[in-house]
């Protein structure tokens, strides 16, 4: 089970179909799951999404995995290839041991550290010097953007305050991206060209809505297509110098040669589109009458939230609507908060009778250690037992002490995978 406390918030048949559909879709993108599908040692033929490689030509065989789904890749990696692995390094920011032959490092999320920078050198050293006889295969998911933290200057840290006043200013995550694939030199496409000219696969595990590989952690083995003025434009838009007090960002240009991702297949392994499918197929075992609205929402999460409770208004009786994506919260106070919480706060003055909104962060931790909540006519009443206004909590972006609060919130742990945010409205 994923969601640890189900039976403490399962108090009502309709809070018990609303958290099975969410426990459905944080086990179809269960990371090890995902990894014993695609990649498959038959003797010494590795199976790969279709591809064959035997190992016997292969002098060297690299694994790294880098993001939230790291450790959990990996533990199936060793499972899969046994002693065959040559060399990698598992960077994560959760599970920081327990592997054989790979080196782990416990990086820092959402903001970068050096704890990030010394992991990032050992994976870039892990790569220098491989030839077209040796194999690396990447697991790249999200938070890898934050973990692959390498400044052209070593000494530089302008990108914490940046990344910051990006979250602050409510840039979403393909501009916040832009970004960051020009303050390290190992994003957008970097590893890639260190591993060059290995042969190159990696399982990409997607968190960004629409699923473009190339803005994954900021891509770091797909060749980028943005320049350093597309992330100066996205700096200037929310004036980062300025708000940072910088007269200068340390942009770095990323490499274009193709000949760098020649040997190179990029995969997309999982998405939020097989949660949903996942949940909508457990809906509609349970009864109920299911539609996937989306799987690329964005928007700003309490604006996100009164359209989710619109159209839950507007749905029949015995109906799950069910959405994925990323929102974004612009801060306006000094409150600790996550755009789920802030979603689920925002509806309910909203929600109805018989109504219920769920909305968690597949990761498990929405900037805290809540994976999300549950916005419906419980949480309201607790909230006006306990004298808890939600509109003056949101005012000061302070969802966290709401939910600690009045309870109702998820707890999941870091589940180990990440395919952004999932979203379900259900209509009794």
């Amino acid at each position: 089970m994923k969601i640890q406390n189900f039976a403490s918030l399962a108090l009502s048949d309709e809070r018990r179909a609303l958290l099975s559909i969410a426990e459905a879709g944080l086990q179809a993108i269960d990371t090890k799951r995902v990894m014993r599908e695609l990649v498959r040692l038959d003797g010494g033929v590795l199976h790969l999404d279709g591809s064959a490689i035997d190992l016997a030509n292969v002098r060297t065989l690299v694994f790294v995995a880098v993001g939230k789904c790291a450790a959990e890749a990996a533990s199936a990696a060793e499972e899969i290839f046994g002693d065959r692995i040559t060399d990698g390094v598992v960077l994560d920011v959760a599970r920081c041991a327990g592997f054989k032959k790979l080196k782990t490092f416990c990086g820092t999320h959402p903001l970068p550290s050096d704890e990030n920078l010394a992991a990032t050198e050992e994976i870039v050293k892990t790569l220098t010097g491989l030839t077209a006889q040796d194999l690396v295969i990447f697991v790249v998911s999200g938070g890898g953007s934050t973990l692959l933290f390498l400044p052209e200057d070593r000494r530089d840290r302008d990108e914490v305050r940046i990344v910051q006043a990006l979250m602050d200013a409510g840039a979403d995550i393909g501009e916040m991206n832009i970004v960051r694939k020009h303050l390290s030199l190992a994003r957008g496409g970097y590893l890639a060209k260190y591993a060059y000219p290995a042969r190159v696969f990696a399982l990409i595990m997607s968190d960004v809505p629409a699923n473009d590989i190339s803005f994954i952690a900021s891509g770091p083995t797909v060749k980028d297509l943005t320049t350093v003025e597309d992330a100066a434009t996205v700096l200037s838009k929310f004036h980062i110098l300025e708000t940072c007090h910088l007269e200068k960002c340390g942009l770095i240009e990323t490499p274009k040669e193709d000949k760098y991702f020649a040997a190179a297949t990029n995969l997309l392994a999982v998405s939020n589109v097989r949660a949903l499918g996942a949940m909508k197929a457990a809906a509609e075992g349970l009864g109920f009458r299911a539609e996937v609205r989306g799987s690329a929402l964005t928007g700003e999460a309490s604006e996100v939230g009164a359209m989710i409770a619109e159209a839950i208004h507007e749905a029949p009786p015995h109906s799950v609507l069910l959405w994925g994506g990323e929102t974004t919260v612009k801060v306006r106070g000094p409150g600790r908060g996550g755009r789920n919480l802030e979603l689920a706060a925002s509806v309910l003055p909203l929600v109805r009778d018989g109504e219920e909104i769920l909305s968690l962060a597949s990761d498990g931790r929405d900037h805290g250690p809540f994976a999300g909540a549950i916005g419906d006519i419980m949480t309201m009443r607790a909230a006006e037992e306990a004298r808890a206004d939600p509109e003056a909590f949101l005012a000061r972006s302070d969802t966290y002490a709401l939910f600690e609060t009045i309870g109702n919130y998820l707890m999941t742990g870091d589940t180990g995978s990440n395919v952004s945010d999932l979203m379900i409205a259900l209509k009794k």
